[in-house]
């Protein structure tokens, strides 16, 4: 629980009594490996931090093909931020990639919270765009690299993560196929 104030610290300033509150709010849910914390034309209801575990954004296309959009890990917000705070349907799908642990929140404690907590809103919005902000970087800086140079990017800025994601998943983030990743691994010393 720690973890996850720290995190939202760097948004703002909560008092013990607040931590408080939101912490009675949190529901610590095991989501398996291949099971959805959010799926594309529905509407959610939670947010969640991660505890444990790595999740993955993804969409499917015409054909049925998955592309993963990014992966979320431990000490991070997931979500369909914008679908929950509107209740639109999602237009991904967030899936643990390996076993993981949550900490949720629904959005009828989340919106005693807005009314409770002063500052809330103001801190969930900076985090919201903070999260948003660090998608788009990444999404620009990737669409500037060659193969090798998204994967080095990749291992420099989420040291480990690689180790813990299938080979196909990871292929389907960098925009390659899986034999050029293991190309690319064969020829990084």
């Amino acid at each position: 629980m720690e973890e996850l104030f720290k995190y939202i610290r760097k948004f703002g300033i909560l008092n013990t009594e607040e931590e408080l509150l939101i912490a009675q709010g949190l529901q610590e849910i095991t989501i398996l490996k291949g099971e959805a914390f959010i799926e594309a034309g529905k509407v959610s209801r939670k947010i969640a931090f991660v505890k444990e575990g790595v999740f993955r954004s993804l969409y499917y296309n015409k054909q049925g093909d998955d592309f993963t959009r990014y992966f979320i890990y431990e000490g991070r917000f997931i979500g369909d931020f914008y679908g929950f705070a509107d209740q639109i349907p999602a237009l991904e799908y967030i899936e643990a990639v390996t076993d993981g642990v949550l900490l949720t929140i629904d959005l009828d404690y989340f919106k005693k919270l807005e009314k409770e907590i002063a500052v809330w809103p103001v801190l969930f919005a900076r985090l919201h765009a903070f999260v948003a902000e660090n998608k788009l970087k990444v999404a620009s800086t990737m669409l500037n690299l060659d193969a090798k140079s998204r994967y080095t990017h990749f291992l420099d800025h989420y040291p480990g993560l690689a180790n813990r994601v299938p080979q196909s998943m990871l292929a389907s983030y960098l925009g390659i196929t899986p034999s050029s990743l293991s190309r690319i691994r064969r020829n990084i010393v």
